[in-house]
């Protein structure tokens, strides 16, 4: 019997979507027949194509926000800003892939001229994760097409309707059936998929135990290109901020905006001890007016489910662990239905707590950490393995450029949340966040690589030195 995947809406427990499990070794076969075409066709030739994706999705944006909202329990509103995301990324990646990825010619002596050109790598596969199931894995499929590469996408088995919806939408608008392949499966066809001899290299969003797993099954394979995009143990260091109310909105912008499932998510509060006072109790005020419910709700929702029940069991059993070391809750976290993954923002005080586990609790969780001075609070923030995203609020310019200076991460903001991050800007982190391949506008970089050139007209050469003199023809 076929393996089935079945997709539940976490907002209500029904099922949504199902679908068999896919053959990794059949799809990679038949993007690898076909993405000579493709790549054989001009650079104008894919763009027009893409453009066309971009007004297929532009044609169902309410169905396609309608989906996401449902798939991952996110609220409508953001489902929306997240198929706007989708579209928006053909004309950024187009500007991105000309100016990361040239053309150029240029003269050297004797007629020779220098030229640089970029190939495509072939076959990339793609795996995307569930927060994001169209933006995330558009970002690298988007990129990869305008290069000249096909494209095995293996979604979530949290979210194949999104992926099988975003599928289509590149067929319909024209982009070849064998040049955008949809493994649908779980982690066995995932496995499949990064182990085939068939692809040419693998772009990765997700958690930074499966960017671990990737980098080691592609250890003894420098041919195969692995972009990795990782998570975060984010910080968010409010000090001297003028506005406490704006500081606490940040925060919670940066803490729980899609229920603290963002890889950009603040984790970590840093705050300056005996002033922190009045924004703790800013943001208890701002936490309880904070609307959690289903997608579709009216009043709207500042945020929705966790992914799954497992999801939730775990971001409590953290919560929890955090407690028994400790912590000191402020605003404790709730679970209104037993059987469904909602939960309240949780706040709590880690000050305490010695052996602070440095990991990415994905989820409505936020931990405030008190330091005497702002040299503490530098030591605290870059405390972590990771370094994807961190945010200063508050300070003058010269705070700033210090926090710039000696932060470690790839993403640092001023008086703006640590989520959020622009498309027209480079994403990426260090540490365990990422292996140095940022995506967003340099995604183009990893799409294709670099091919230098010396060419002439015709042979011209000799040897000026290390030669004998000619022997004399008897």
């Amino acid at each position: 019997m076929t393996d089935m995947i079945v997709s539940v809406q976490p907002a209500t427990g029904e099922e949504l979507w199902q679908g068999s499990c896919g053959n990794a070794a059949d799809e990679v076969a038949i993007a690898r027949e076909n993405w000579a075409g493709w790549a054989s066709q001009s650079s104008s030739y894919r763009t027009e194509a893409l453009r066309r994706f971009a007004n297929v999705v532009r044609s169902k944006k309410a169905e396609f926000a309608d989906l996401i909202a449902r798939e991952t329990g996110k609220p409508l509103w953001e489902a929306r800003t997240e198929v706007d995301a989708v579209m928006n990324k053909v004309d950024i990646s187009v500007t991105a892939f000309h100016e990361r990825t040239p053309q150029r010619m240029k003269d050297g002596a004797m007629g020779t001229r220098n030229a640089l050109r970029h190939k495509p790598h072939g076959v990339l596969a793609v795996l995307g994760p569930f927060n994001f199931p169209a933006h995330l894995p558009n970002g690298h499929i988007v990129p990869a097409l305008l290069a000249g590469n096909a494209i095995v996408f293996k979604p979530s088995e949290k979210t194949p309707a999104v992926g099988e919806f975003l599928v289509k939408s590149y067929h319909e608008a024209g982009v070849p059936e064998g040049v955008v392949r949809l493994l649908i499966g779980g982690p066995e066809q995932g496995r499949d998929l990064a182990s085939s001899e068939g692809i040419d290299g693998l772009l990765f969003t997700g958690s930074v135990r499966g960017g671990m797993a990737l980098h080691k099954l592609f250890a003894d394979r420098p041919d195969k290109i692995l972009a990795l995009e990782l998570g975060g143990n984010n910080p968010l260091v409010v000090w001297d901020a003028p506005d406490v109310e704006a500081a606490a909105a940040i925060a919670v912008q940066s803490a729980y905006m899609t229920a603290g499932q963002r890889c950009t998510g603040a984790r970590r509060l840093i705050v300056e001890d005996g002033k922190h006072q009045p924004l703790i109790e800013a943001l208890q005020r701002l936490i309880a007016r904070l609307i959690v419910d289903h997608p579709h709700a009216d009043p709207e929702p500042f945020i929705g489910p966790v992914i799954d029940n497992a999801s939730a069991d775990h971001v409590e059993e953290s919560f929890l662990d955090l407690m028994m070391k400790g912590g000191q809750p402020v605003v404790n976290m709730r679970r209104p239905q037993d059987d469904k993954p909602f939960l309240t923002p949780g706040l709590i005080d880690v000050t305490e707590v010695t052996d602070r586990p440095d990991e990415e609790i994905f989820g409505p969780v936020l931990q405030v950490i008190r330091v005497p001075d702002f040299d503490s609070a530098m030591a605290e923030a870059n405390a972590t393995k990771f370094g994807l995203s961190a945010s200063l609020v508050g300070g003058a310019p010269e705070l700033y450029d210090r926090f710039w200076a000696n932060i470690r991460a790839g993403i640092v903001n001023w008086n703006n949340p640590t989520n959020g991050a622009s498309s027209s800007a480079p994403f990426g982190g260090i540490g365990f966040s990422g292996n140095h391949r940022p995506s967003a506008y340099y995604a183009a970089d990893y799409c294709a690589y670099p091919v230098a050139s010396a060419e002439a007209p015709s042979a011209r050469a000799s040897i000026a030195h290390g030669l004998k003199e000619p022997q004399a023809e008897r």
